[in-house]
């Protein structure tokens, strides 16, 4: 078996291989990732097969959605999985073939009422089931402390001592346990009565996930992250520095439009001179009337440089193929102490 562990902060993922075959699965992807994992599959020679989502994250997000129509392999998942783009819905006690590998599926609800744990040889990828000296959370949508218990105590933990175990999460740099040293020293699990590990649970008073809302949005749904929606528009957009944009400033540059896209208020406190207000959310009703010349050298600019990145994409939609974007925002701007007008459009 080839394995490589992949980390994002504490989210771990896994690239899974057949050596004979070279046929691969992808297990827990995330969305910022993607190069990585395909340039490790092309190192190592493998072919991804599938991409499996161990549950339904509510702390990243996921990438399996866009690498299946990357790849054009199926997004498996357990079968209760509320994700509409699931292409392989699977059940417990069943499996998938990587060549000579067997992934076998074991249903482990608790942290999500569609958790599952990946049994492949003698290894156990756990999700957020089992944890390195810990377990998942049982206070996100579909958590249920009752079936964590069963799962860990009645399945998971009867494994075999010497299964090695690699979560979806760790967040000290740890890479693998076993089941015998989980049972062994893993805290939680010493509460091995039913009723206090429940409570236990149920009084852990965590913080929710920093994008928890968005996160369980776009992996339910199939949806783009606000972050993918950047990266997209950045990949489709040139660029203008801060130093280069004074400098044709200074020069009286007639042939390029300075299009400032926030709102009317934050243009009054202060904009780059000569510059022109057309405020994001109006873009679109708007830019005939105020740029009806789309062979136009354009630079659309904001406070922080990410509306305006979506805006120049937009532009560049509609058939302005000469709109930039300004590296930075007016934040910076003021930063570098560079010319500010303040007040209405002259």
């Amino acid at each position: 078996m080839i394995l490589e562990q992949i980390a994002t902060g504490g989210c771990q993922s896994y690239l899974v291989g057949c050596s004979d075959s070279s046929s691969a699965a992808l297990i827990d992807p995330e969305i910022s990732q993607i190069d990585h994992y395909l340039a490790l599959a092309a190192r190592d020679g493998l072919r991804i097969r599938y991409l499996i989502d161990t549950h339904t994250h509510a702390d990243h997000f996921s990438a399996t959605r866009q690498l299946a129509r990357q790849l054009a392999v199926p997004v498996l998942m357990y079968r209760t999985s509320a994700a509409p783009f699931v292409d392989m819905r699977i059940g417990d006690g069943e499996m998938v073939m990587l060549g000579r590998l067997r992934l076998q599926v074991m249903h482990t609800p608790g942290h999500t009422s569609d958790s599952m744990c990946l049994q492949i040889e003698d290894s156990v990828f756990t999700g957020d089931t089992l944890l390195i000296g810990g377990t998942g959370r049982t206070d996100l949508p579909s958590g249920d402390p009752e079936a964590l218990y069963d799962s860990l105590f009645q399945r998971l933990l009867k494994l075999e001592p010497k299964v090695r175990v690699f979560p979806a999460h760790d967040y000290k740099g740890r890479q693998s346990s076993t089941i015998g040293e989980e049972i062994a020293s893993n805290p939680r699990l010493q509460k091995r009565d039913r009723a206090a590990f429940v409570d236990m649970m149920r009084e852990l008073n965590l913080s929710m996930p920093r994008h928890v809302t968005e996160a369980l949005r776009t992996n339910m749904s199939g949806g783009k992250s606000v972050a993918q929606l950047l990266a997209e528009a950045a990949a489709r957009v040139p660029f203008m520095s801060l130093p280069e944009l004074k400098a044709r400033v200074e020069a009286a540059d007639e042939d390029l439009i300075v299009l400032d896209v926030r709102e009317r208020e934050a243009y009054e406190s202060g904009h780059v001179p000569g510059a022109r207000l057309l405020p994001r959310g109006q873009l679109e009703l708007r830019v005939n009337q105020e740029l009806p010349d789309p062979t136009r050298r354009i630079l659309t600019c904001c406070e922080l440089g990410q509306v305006s990145t979506l805006a120049a994409a937009t532009l560049r939609e509609m058939g302005f193929p000469h709109v930039v974007a300004l590296d930075g925002g007016m934040k910076a701007w003021r930063v570098a102490a560079y010319p500010l007008n303040s007040g209405a459009e002259p």
